[in-house]
């Protein structure tokens, strides 16, 4: 393994180059809430749309650790940092809403102290032809510490995360007499937004089947809006969505190969030059 690094939030557009330029190359991109959402924000949705055969991390503490401190662009709106003393105005992203909406053909989200989905959830993304972003949950404890902490406690866990198998019910919380969960998620029929119920008390027929593979993204982004920003109840975790969309790598390298086959290969010094060109003599 061979790494680097690249210019602040400039990652995805130098992994980019790398990826079309390398295709042996496995490729993967290590960026958090900070420079992905912010300086970086361009990069990233160009990478998702273009679909580059690389891969994702965006590590999400909520905090920016690193220059100690500041908000970041997934604070929630309140928040009391080093440069928002009076508490936060700005409306924090949803990473996994915002790669829907630029057209990713793979989303997830895992937690990094449970290592066993966090493994599960990487595999899949190395096996995904084209962009894959995993957003995963950090624990920050110097600038924010316990941002993530109902997801990580055992007993808290059991009722606020909502682990999404392919083809399984959308089902968590406390065991029901069929032994799956007593909370499920259903689509609103009139928004068509998702939501909890409890289904002993509603029954089983609407509960979604998770879909990951759904040609929409309507329902995985439906998904990714059951979360509160500021109680984490109701956290969607595991791969949302993961389709097949042609590999701009690929797609390249095709064009590349059907341009030398119609006119040969080109001649740089000739493309430099140009017909624009001039030679001073003294």
């Amino acid at each position: 393994t061979y790494g680097m690094h690249s210019i602040h939030g400039r990652a995805p557009a130098i992994a980019t180059g790398l990826a079309t330029s390398r295709r042996d190359l496995s490729v993967w991109v290590v960026t958090g809430d900070g420079d992905a959402l912010s300086i970086g924000g361009n990069h990233l949705i160009h990478a998702l749309r273009r679909n580059v055969n690389l891969k994702i991390l965006l590590f999400n503490n909520r905090i920016y650790g690193l220059t100690k401190g500041q908000y970041s662009p997934t604070s929630e709106v309140g928040k009391i940092t080093k440069s928002t003393p009076m508490g936060s105005l700005d409306a924090p992203f949803n990473p996994l809403s915002l790669a829907l909406g630029a057209e990713a053909s793979f989303v997830a989200r895992t937690v990094d102290s449970d290592r066993q989905h966090l493994t599960s959830v990487l595999r899949a993304a190395a096996a995904h032809p084209g962009t894959a972003l995993v957003e995963i949950y950090q624990n920050c404890n110097i600038f924010n510490d316990g941002a993530f902490e109902v997801l990580k406690d055992k007993d808290r866990a059991l009722e606020a995360v909502i682990r999404l198998e392919h083809g399984q019910p959308i089902r968590f919380g406390t065991p029901a007499e069929d032994g799956l969960g007593s909370k499920g998620v259903v689509r609103d029929q009139a928004s068509g937004d998702a939501r909890v119920v409890d289904v002993r008390e509603e029954g089983t027929d609407g509960v979604l089947v998770h879909d990951a593979r759904a040609a929409s993204p309507t329902t995985a982004f439906a998904l990714t809006r059951l979360a509160d920003a500021d109680t984490l109840h109701h956290t969607p975790i595991g791969v949302l969505r993961s389709v097949e969309r042609p590999v701009y790598d690929t797609l390249m390298s095709d064009q590349l190969d059907q341009a030398i086959e119609a006119q040969g290969k080109g001649d740089l010094a000739t493309l430099l030059a140009g017909n624009d060109t001039w030679t001073v003599t003294h």
